[in-house]
């Protein structure tokens, strides 16, 4: 793969090394979602199939992603509305436990920290491994208590690596649920729920996926897919299509998971947007696109050691996401100076997060180090 820099928005002199933060629209998608928007100009002409076709679609492209049935999808708004979900239909009981890491996202952890008080069951955080081993980290905190584990593929802070497909072994060895959140890595570093087997996976489409704000979607194992949804949606009860007979109220819900769906699930603008960024997924490759990333991950990695900067060490990190670490701290001055040269990361605890992605190549990366080497 190369550079694909030239389907987004990207202004020359914009160094954008941060789709953990936000990741742009292509330029296609942007036009799809005029188009789509337009639609509402004209609501006489909308046929009744928009509201299930395009879903349709998008189910098809997001378990081909995942290697997963096009039933095993649920669209939802935002990884809080997934885990919500699961927490709703997990079981667990008073002495118990739930784990989740140090600093996790709050979307991955505020429901479990409710369940868990309203179960008298204990949430138990797994602190920062001094010897960068996540994965193992977390398989040892996990006992005969352990009810869930709710973790993600990388810290979202620097990018450290968590193992799921031996961290879905462990839970399974201790019947353990695992509900996994994985909006910074899903569509660059390959995952497969035959592999992994996690009860819910949960992925805001909004960072690497290409996808807008408030649209994601929830997979859910074929073991919990006769839970209880958040809503009570019309658009998610069997023969929802005949809009002749929608009073005559059904009990049964549409198959497999699309009984979490969200309420209102067509949205005809985000759905139509999601299905074209989806579509590029499908075209490249996940492996494709993860090698490529990978290449500049490495290259960052290699111009941090070499001026003395602390970056784990390649088993431990994935491919997508890196974090130079500052041991007292980031420099107050440098997020400023890194802006104000158009060059985009974050700050998270004590790191730099670079988080680059298909449209950046190495010199974004030179331009990176110059004005970082320039500032320190």
């Amino acid at each position: 793969m190369k550079c694909q820099k030239e389907l987004f928005d990207i202004p020359d002199g914009v160094t954008y090394l941060n789709a953990a933060y936000m990741g742009p629209l292509l330029k296609t998608s942007a036009d799809i979602g005029e188009k789509a928007l337009r639609k509402k100009l004209s609501p006489w002409a909308l046929p009744i199939s928009d509201f299930f076709d395009p879903p349709n679609r998008f189910y098809e492209l997001a378990a081909d992603l995942i290697d997963a049935k096009p039933s095993d999808i649920a669209i939802v708004p935002s990884v809080s509305y997934g885990t919500a979900i699961a927490a709703n239909n997990l079981k667990i009981e008073g002495g118990q436990n739930i784990v989740v890491l140090a600093n996790q996202f709050p979307s991955n952890y505020y429901c479990w920290r409710e369940l868990a008080e309203k179960n008298n069951a204990n949430l138990i955080t797994v602190p920062w491994p001094e010897h960068g081993d996540w994965t193992k980290a977390i398989i040892d905190a996990i006992d005969h208590n352990t009810a869930i584990v709710a973790t993600a593929n990388a810290h979202w802070t620097n990018g450290s690596y968590i193992d799921l497909v031996e961290l879905g072994k462990k839970t399974r060895e201790f019947n353990a649920a695992l509900v996994l959140d994985l909006t910074q890595t899903l569509g660059t570093v390959p995952f497969f729920v035959k592999e992994v087997d996690p009860d819910f996976m949960v992925v805001g489409a909004y960072k690497w996926l290409f996808g807008p704000y408030s649209f994601g979607f929830l997979y859910a194992a074929p073991r919990n897919q006769d839970g209880k949804p958040l809503e009570e949606s019309w658009l998610s009860r069997k023969d929802a299509e005949d809009f002749t007979r929608l009073v005559d109220y059904k009990d049964e819900y549409e198959e497999g998971a699309r009984r979490y769906d969200m309420g209102e699930k067509s949205n005809f603008i985000n759905v139509a947007i999601a299905i074209d960024a989806l579509e590029f997924f499908k075209k490249h490759g996940v492996d494709e696109i993860s090698s490529y990333i990978k290449t500049l991950t490495d290259y960052i990695a290699k111009r941090a050691k070499a001026i003395g900067l602390n970056v784990a060490e390649d088993q431990y990190r994935v491919a997508n996401l890196i974090g130079i670490n500052f041991k007292d701290g980031v420099p107050e001055k440098l997020p400023k100076t890194l802006s104000d040269n158009k060059v985009f990361v974050s700050i998270r605890g004590n790191s730099i997060r670079i988080a680059p992605h298909v449209y950046n190549n190495k010199a974004d990366i030179d331009r990176f180090f110059e004005v970082l080497e320039g500032a320190l």
